[in-house]
């Protein structure tokens, strides 16, 4: 997108508000610059470590994150997104504070993913914590209450990976409990045609899922590339 605006630094269009975390991401993950084929700018969000992003509907972190989006698009990032899909709960007041678009979350993809699959056939949301992902963080981005939700096993490693920082755990011990999550999920709920991973780690085993499961996935990459897209449209020879 090109502006007149004044910038510290130029050719970023995507800028990340990222949680203060310490556990391994691997490529895949919207935290590792190697997932991009374009260059972003991260900025982290100090107060927002991991155990904080599931009790957003108790406890504010709006300020901070508007802070540090300030910084970003002061800085000159087009558009703004997040590391944790929980962040959705914020999706309408940080589209309005900030002065370029935001898109906090995959969960945005749910609406749009539902009206693609046939009549009788619904959208499969997974996430970090089933339990908690409920109520405001769906109608934030206007998502069916009733929709599918499947939570990764609280005693997991996937859940210690995060909240520990535990970088001793494997890939593939996380690819086994994610693949098998997204397995039971799919048994359970036959009607699903189609799963939204809301917990932007979930990203690095997208095609498992897809694989095990026969459905497609969105995920945090899907999203991120579709906005990235839309800043910085390609350019194409007349002919």
């Amino acid at each position: 997108m090109t502006t007149s605006r004044i910038r510290t630094y130029y050719g970023v269009s995507i800028g990340i508000l990222m949680v203060n975390s310490t556990f391994q991401r691997y490529v895949g993950d919207i935290g590792n610059a190697s997932t991009w084929n374009f260059p972003v700018q991260y900025k982290i969000v100090h107060d927002a470590v991991p155990s904080r992003m599931t009790e957003l509907h108790e406890a504010s972190l709006l300020d901070p994150f508007k802070r540090a989006a300030d910084e970003l698009i002061e800085a000159g990032v087009d558009g703004i997104t997040t590391t944790c899909g929980f962040l959705s709960i914020y999706q309408k007041e940080l589209a309005d504070y900030c002065s370029v678009p935001v898109a906090t979350s995959s969960l945005l993809q749910v609406p749009m993913v539902e009206r693609m699959l046939p009549t009788g056939k619904t959208v499969g949301i997974m996430t970090y914590n089933g339990d908690v992902l409920n109520g405001p963080y769906l109608d934030a981005v206007e998502v069916d209450r009733a929709t599918p939700v499947a939570g990764i096993p609280q005693d997991s490693n996937f859940v210690r990976w995060i909240k520990e920082g535990d970088t001793s755990v494997s890939y593939e011990t996380l690819k086994s409990e994610v693949v098998g999550t997204a397995k039971n999920f799919v048994a359970a709920n036959p009607d699903i045609g189609a799963l939204v991973l809301e917990c932007t780690n979930l990203a690095p085993f997208s095609h498992w899922i897809a694989e095990a499961t026969g459905l497609p996935v969105y995920d945090t990459v899907t999203m991120v590339n579709a906005f990235q897209a839309s800043l910085r449209p390609r350019a194409y020879p007349m002919w």
